[in-house]
This record gives structure tokens, C-alpha cells and sequence, in this order.
């Protein structure tokens, strides 16, 4: 989850135009993939109306527009295009807010499935489409706090001259001091202490509640529960390591800059791109209701017969 600068950082990125091209190909699938999610659970109005479903769409528009976004930044930077700091400064604000939007949506979306399995009698009272909207507001306001403490840091440290300085926008302009970058970093990883501790402690209160279970409805519900907190701790992971990722580039552009320049173009493609597609993909194609209303979506039919392979639905 860092700035997203693994491939948006620095002028010479990349020297070999099939990255470039492979890069764009990945983004146009991905992004395709995303919006055909995004309409479909616009499709119903049971999907917007109920809160797992509203918290997954906001996750899946947080993806997407950190996608777009950080496509453009590789592709100003691909091709040496200069612009004014102040103008970068919005560009920042985007990316670093819902750079947390995503992680702290993901958390929202397990403690749902624990109170769906660990309190159900109050879940309909606790998880209404009213309190999503709420908690939707709460998400947002705890993004912008890292982001407040980021900006606050720079304007007081830089000179009024660097933002009328034409460079190449990347995240990394916004440490203009060394202890800048730690402050920002201990930030990150109290947020995501609380985050995986929060996902964590779901996990285990849902395994007890599954093997308490005495009916097999309780034990299959509490099982599809644990699959989808599998699921956002494994989106969560990705998005920690992607936090990790300018700590390996940096060993690495100390060792040589060709394994720099791999390294870099690894951590985009397997920390950044992937993850903000397979993962709400897989957590789609997983759901019964979104499954079906994505069948109805496609611009081409599926045909399953009944030897076919059956996608486990948790």
C-alpha cells in the first residue's frame, strides 16, 4: 500500500517498450474487469442496498480509480512528461487516500462477517444500508488523516519555490526530508497493525463459531464466512507488502540498476495490479448473488453442463 510509486517514480524507469506495453494491456484488462463488477452490482437493487455488497462496491471503485490513476502517473513518466508540484499535489491526495480506502473497506467488510456469524440476531439491526453509508464516511475521514499528516509535514518543510518546480509527478517529491519518510512510514504500519489485528481477531472468533456449530446451515455459513475474511486478509497482505516494496527497490538500486528496474516492474505488476483485480474477482465469482448477476451481464454467454466444473461459492 505505499505511495504506488513502485512504477511512478523517477525518470528512467523503464528502457524496454514491451514493459510498457504489457503494463497497458494488464491495465485495460483489469480495469474492464472492474467496471463489468461495478455495473453488476449496480444492476440490483438488493446489491446496493445491502452492506456487504455496498462496502464491496466501494472497494472495487477504490481499485479502480487507484488503477486509472496510477496508469496515467507510469505513463507521464514513460514519456518524460513534466508538470508544476502544485499540480501533482491533487493527484497525491487521490492516491493516498484511497490508497487506504481500499485496506480499511476490507476491514469493515470482515468485522460484517463476524457480526453476521458471531452475533446474528443483531445483524440486521447493526448492518443496515444506512449504517454502510455511515461507515463509508468513517472510511474516508480515518484516509485522510495519513494524508493530513503527510502534506501538513511538506508544506511546512519545503521552500515556497519547489512547488513552481516542473518535475515529473511521483510520490516520492512529497519527502523532501529523510525523517519525513519515516514518520510517514510508522503511520502506515499503526494502521495496519490495527487492520490485520482487527482481521485476525475476526478469523478466530468465526473458526470458533464454525466448529460450535451444530446444524450444518451455522457450519456452512460460518465456513463461507471464513472464506471471505481469507480472502480480505490475503487483499490486505498485498497491499502491506506493497507498502514493503520501496524498501526492496532501494537494496536493489544499491546493488545494480538493471535489477532496480526489475524489481520495480515486478512489485507494480504483482503488488499493485493483480491484487486490486483477482481479488475482488475471485471474491465476485465466490458470491452466489454476484455470480448469477454477472452471468446476466456478460456479453456472452455461459453454458454449464453438468459436467462441468462448478465454482466453489462460499
Amino acid at each position: 500500500m505505499a505511495d504506488n510509486s513502485s512504477m511512478t517514480g523517477g525518470g528512467t524507469l523503464l528502457h524496454f517498450g514491451e514493459r510498457f506495453y504489457i503494463v497497458q494491456l494488464l491495465v485495460l484488462i483489469f480495469l474492464c474487469i472492474n467496471l463489468l463488477l461495478i455495473v453488476t452490482l449496480f444492476s440490483k437493487v438488493y446489491f446496493y442496498t445491502t452492506m456487504r455488497y455496498i462496502l464491496f462496491t466501494v472497494t472495487l471503485l477504490s481499485d479502480t480509480l487507484i488503477l486509472f490513476i496510477t496508469d496515467v502517473m507510469f505513463i507521464f513518466s514513460y514519456s518524460q512528461v513534466k508538470m508544476p508540484i502544485a499540480l501533482c499535489v491533487p493527484v497525491y491526495i487521490v492516491v493516498v487516500v484511497y490508497t487506504f480506502v481500499t485496506p480499511l473497506t476490507l476491514t469493515a467488510m470482515t468485522l460484517e462477517c463476524y457480526v453476521a456469524i458471531c452475533m446474528p440476531l443483531r445483524h440486521g439491526e447493526l448492518c443496515t444500508s444506512r449504517r454502510a453509508v455511515h461507515c463509508v464516511l468513517i472510511i474516508h475521514g480515518l484516509s485522510f488523516v495519513p494524508l493530513t499528516l503527510i502534506l501538513s509535514i511538506f508544506f511546512a518543510s519545503a521552500p515556497t519555490s519547489l512547488y513552481s518546480e516542473h518535475r515529473i509527478c511521483s510520490m516520492d517529491i512529497f519527502v523532501y526530508l529523510r525523517w519525513q519518510d519515516n514518520a510517514k512510514m510508522a503511520v502506515y504500519q499503526l494502521y495496519f497493525f490495527v487492520m490485520s489485528a482487527t482481521i485476525i481477531f475476526s478469523y478466530i472468533k468465526i473458526m470458533k463459531a464454525a466448529k460450535k456449530a451444530v446444524s450444518g446451515e451455522n457450519n456452512k455459513s460460518s465456513r463461507r464466512a471464513l472464506g471471505r475474511v481469507t480472502l480480505h486478509g490475503f487483499h490486505l497482505l498485498s497491499c502491506l507488502i506493497l507498502l514493503w516494496c520501496p524498501f526492496m527497490e532501494t537494496a536493489a538500486l544499491q546493488t545494480d540498476f538493471k535489477l532496480f528496474l526489475n524489481v520495480r516492474y515486478f512489485n507494480y505488476i504483482v503488488f499493485n495490479l493483480t491484487p486490486r483485480c483477482l481479488s475482488p474477482l475471485i471474491y465476485g465469482l465466490r458470491d452466489e448473488k454476484v455470480f448469477l448477476a454477472l452471468k446476466q451481464n456478460v456479453p456472452f454467454q455461459f453454458h454449464f453442463g453438468q459436467n462441468s466444473v462448478q465454482i466453489k461459492k462460499i
